[in-house]
C-alpha cells in the first residue's frame, strides 16, 4: 500500500509538469467540446488528432487522448437531457428521463445530478484502476503465448457477439479488421500479403486510415443530410438552477451508488463498453425502485445510475487495456493502437518498463475529472449556445482535417485515397446493419493474435494441445466456448415462432407466427 501512494504521488508529479498538464486540459476540453455536439463523434475526433501526437512526447499524447475519451462523456449528456438528441449512444438512455425533467423545468437539477453521478463513478473506476491493475499485472506475468492468444481471442469474441446489433454480424466485421490487419509484408518471412502489387499497401494499412475512414468519412455520409439538431430558444441553464435539493441528493445517492457498481463490473468485460453498461445499470435501477412508475416521467434515478455507470465503465476500461493490452471497446482499441505507435506495448510490463506512462495516466484521471466539474458549471451556456452551429458547417470543416491529418502521416496521397475508400465501404456496411467497432478491434489485435499463435506453434512444434495445456489458456478457450454457444442460443431461441391459436371456416387451428 505504501509502495502504491509513493507511486501515485510520483503520477501527480509527472501530470501536473507544465506541458503534461496542458495537454490533460487541452484534452478534456476537446472531449467537452465535441461531447456536447451532435454528431461529431469520440472516434473521428480521436482518428484526427492522432497524427498530431506522433511528435508529441508518449505521456503528454496519451494524457490528451484519454481527456478527450473521458470528457466526451460529459459533455455527451447535456445533449441528451436538454434536447432528447443522445450525442453518443452511451446516453442514450439518459434522454429517457433527462428529456422529461428539462420539460417539467428541471433541466438544471439533471445536469447538476449528472454531474455528481459523473464524478463519483470516475473516481470509482479511478480507484478500481489503481486497486486492479497491479492485480493483474501479477497473474500477467505467468503469461505465455498461448495464453495471450486464448485471451485476446476471448477479448476479439466478446467485442464482436456483445456490440449493437448482430453477433454474426459482430463477429464478420472483425474478421474485416483482422484481414485489414494482414495487410502488408509478413512480419517473419517478409513476403507480400494482400497488397494486389501495390507497392503503398506493401508497409500495411495504418491505423489512422482505418480509424478515419470507419468513424470519420462513413459518418459525414451518414449524418450529411442533418441539417439543425432542434429547438434551443426555450432551453436557458442557469448556474443555480443545477443546485439539487436535499431530497434531490437523497433521491440520487442510491442509484449513483448501484449504478458505479454496474459499470466496474462491465468495464472487467471485454467488449462491453459504456453503452452497455448504461442501459444494464438503467434496467437494473428500474427493476429494483419501488416507484418504477416514475421511470421515463422524469425520475433522477433514471439520470443518476446509468450517468455513474457511464463514468465507471468509462475509466475502468483503462484497467484490461492497461494492464493486458486488450482494449473494452473501439475508443480503447485506438488508443492502444497509439500507445503501440509510440513504441510502448501495454501489457504486464507497462508499469514497471513506463512507470511515468502509468501513474501520470492514474493522476491525470483525477485531475481530468475534476477540471471538468469545474468548468462545466460556468460553462452550460457556452456549450448551449454551441448547440446552435448548423451541421451543414461542422461537417466540411471535419472532412477537411479528415485529410490533412491523413496525408501528414506519411506525406502521401495514397493514404488519403485508403481513407476515403474504407470510408465509403464503412458507410456502405452502416447501411447494412454491420456496426465498424469491431473492426477496429480486429485490426488492433489481429496482428498481434497472429504473432501469438504463431510463437505458440513453434514453441510446441506444432502441437494445437498447447492452447488448453494450461489452466489459463484453457479458461479461456472454455470462456470463448461458452461466450459463443450463448449467442448461438439466443439466436435460436429468438427465431422459435410462437404459437397462435386463430379460427378457420369455424374451426380452431394453429397458426406458426414468426416473431
Amino acid at each position: 500500500m505504501d509502495n502504491t501512494l509513493a507511486n501515485l504521488v510520483h503520477g501527480f508529479g509527472i501530470a501536473l509538469q507544465p506541458h503534461n498538464f496542458l495537454f490533460s486540459l487541452v484534452g478534456v476540453l476537446i472531449g467537452n467540446l465535441i461531447g456536447v455536439l451532435p454528431g461529431m463523434g469520440i472516434m473521428a475526433t480521436i482518428s484526427i488528432l492522432l497524427p498530431l501526437t506522433f511528435g508529441m512526447p508518449p505521456v503528454a499524447a496519451i494524457l490528451m487522448l484519454a481527456g478527450i475519451y473521458y470528457g466526451a462523456q460529459y459533455g455527451g449528456a447535456i445533449c441528451s437531457i436538454l434536447l432528447n438528441l443522445p450525442c453518443h449512444p452511451s446516453h442514450a438512455v439518459t434522454c429517457l428521463d433527462g428529456y422529461p425533467m428539462t420539460r417539467q423545468g428541471r433541466g438544471g437539477v439533471a445536469l447538476g445530478i449528472t454531474m455528481l453521478a459523473a464524478f463519483f463513478g470516475a473516481a470509482f473506476g479511478i480507484v478500481q484502476m489503481i486497486l486492479f491493475a497491479p492485480f493483474l499485472v501479477q497473474i500477467a506475468f505467468k503469461f505465455g503465448p498461448a495464453e495471450i492468444c486464448t485471451l485476446m481471442l476471448l477479448g476479439l469474441l466478446a467485442g464482436a457477439t456483445l456490440a449493437r446489433g448482430s453477433a454474426l454480424k459482430g463477429v464478420a466485421m472483425t474478421l474485416v479488421g483482422i484481414v485489414l490487419g494482414s495487410v502488408g509484408s509478413d512480419l517473419d518471412i517478409g513476403t507480400s500479403r494482400f497488397t494486389f502489387g501495390s507497392m503503398s499497401l506493401y508497409n500495411g494499412i495504418d491505423l489512422v486510415a482505418v480509424a478515419l475512414g470507419f468513424f470519420g468519412i462513413a459518418e459525414f455520409l451518414k449524418s450529411i443530410n442533418t441539417i439543425s439538431v432542434g429547438d434551443l430558444s426555450s432551453v436557458k441553464v442557469r448556474m443555480r438552477d443545477m443546485r439539487p435539493s436535499r431530497a434531490d441528493l437523497r433521491e440520487a445517492a442510491m442509484p449513483i451508488l448501484r449504478g458505479t457498481l454496474v459499470g466496474s463490473l462491465c468495464s472487467l468485460i471485454p467488449g462491453t463498453g459504456p453503452t452497455i453498461a448504461s442501459f444494464i445499470a438503467y434496467a437494473a435501477e428500474k427493476r429494483v425502485s419501488r416507484n418504477p412508475e416514475k421511470f421515463g416521467r422524469g425520475a433522477i434515478a433514471g439520470v443518476a445510475s446509468p450517468e455513474a455507470s457511464t463514468h465507471s465503465s468509462v475509466q475502468g476500461d483503462f484497467v484490461p487495456t492497461m494492464s493486458l493490452g486488450i482494449p473494452g471497446d473501439a475508443v480503447m482499441a485506438l488508443i492502444l493502437g497509439a500507445l503501440i505507435i509510440q513504441g510502448i506495448t501495454p501489457g504486464p510490463q507497462l508499469m514497471t518498463e513506463h512507470p511515468d506512462m502509468f501513474w501520470g495516466l492514474i493522476a491525470s484521471f483525477w485531475i481530468g475529472n475534476i477540471l471538468l466539474v469545474v468548468l462545466n458549471v460556468p460553462l452550460i451556456g457556452v456549450w448551449v449556445k454551441l448547440l446552435r452551429i448548423p451541421f451543414r458547417y461542422l461537417y466540411p470543416c471535419a472532412l477537411f482535417f479528415i485529410c490533412v491529418g491523413v496525408y501528414s502521416t506519411n506525406n502521401e496521397m495514397a493514404g488519403v485515397i485508403q481513407t476515403l475508400v474504407i470510408g465509403v465501404v464503412g458507410y456502405g456496411l452502416m447501411r447494412l446493419g454491420f456496426h465498424p467497432a469491431p473492426v477496429l478491434l480486429g485490426f488492433v489485435l489481429g496482428p498481434r493474435l497472429e504473432e501469438n499463435f504463431r510463437r505458440a506453434l513453434m514453441l510446441s512444434r506444432g502441437d494445437l494441445t498447447t492452447f488448453v495445456d494450461s489452466p489459463i489458456s484453457a479458461t479461456f478457450v472454455g470462456l470463448a466456448v461458452v461466450l459463443v454457444a450463448a449467442q448461438v442460443y439466443l439466436a435460436r431461441k429468438a427465431r422459435v415462432p410462437r404459437i397462435a391459436p386463430q379460427v378457420v371456416a369455424g374451426r380452431p387451428a394453429v397458426v406458426l407466427e414468426e416473431p
